[in-house]
């Protein structure tokens, strides 16, 4: 009986994340309070990120996606860049790639970044998404865990 329960349970949750992932939607996730962490191979200092994220479902689970950011580990950088990010199976796992331009010290720099996590749905159109990322700069790449909030509408 426990497993029919999660089983319903967990089909419940797939069929409601489902209407969320439909082309024509629009995503807002910021990493709000500040849980981004990550560790720079350049400076090999920990940093503390944050990051606002918006898209726009183009296709069925196809985002494309920009995104601003601050980010503060002794030089303080400003982060702006845009991506796309595709959830596989409407099941909330997702993967996403970007490019960016960030600056620092007024010295400016590309980025290329992947990410991947799950979007746990709380409610019909808020989530928790818990992900990890790994961000390539010219000199150095940063790589680290992050948790954000989504608002689907």
């Amino acid at each position: 009986m426990k497993k029919f329960i999660l089983l319903s349970c967990l089909l419940l949750t797939a069929i409601a994340a489902q209407a969320q992932f439909e082309k024509g939607k629009w995503m807002i996730n910021p990493s709000l309070s500040g849980f981004q962490l990550g560790y720079d191979t350049g400076s090999e200092k920990t940093s503390l990120n944050i990051q606002g994220t918006g898209g726009w479902f183009v296709a069925d689970n196809l985002a494309l996606t920009g995104y601003i950011g601050a980010q503060f580990s002794g030089v303080d950088v400003l982060q702006i860049g845009a991506g796309a990010r595709y959830y596989f199976h409407q099941t909330g796992f997702f993967a996403g790639a970007d490019i960016g331009v960030y600056n620092a010290d007024d010295n400016t720099d590309f980025t290329l970044g992947l990410e991947g996590g799950y979007a746990f749905f709380l409610s019909r159109t808020i989530t928790v998404e818990p992900g990890v990322y790994w961000n390539i700069h010219s000199d150095a790449s940063q790589f680290g865990v992050k948790v954000g909030f989504g608002f689907y509408f």
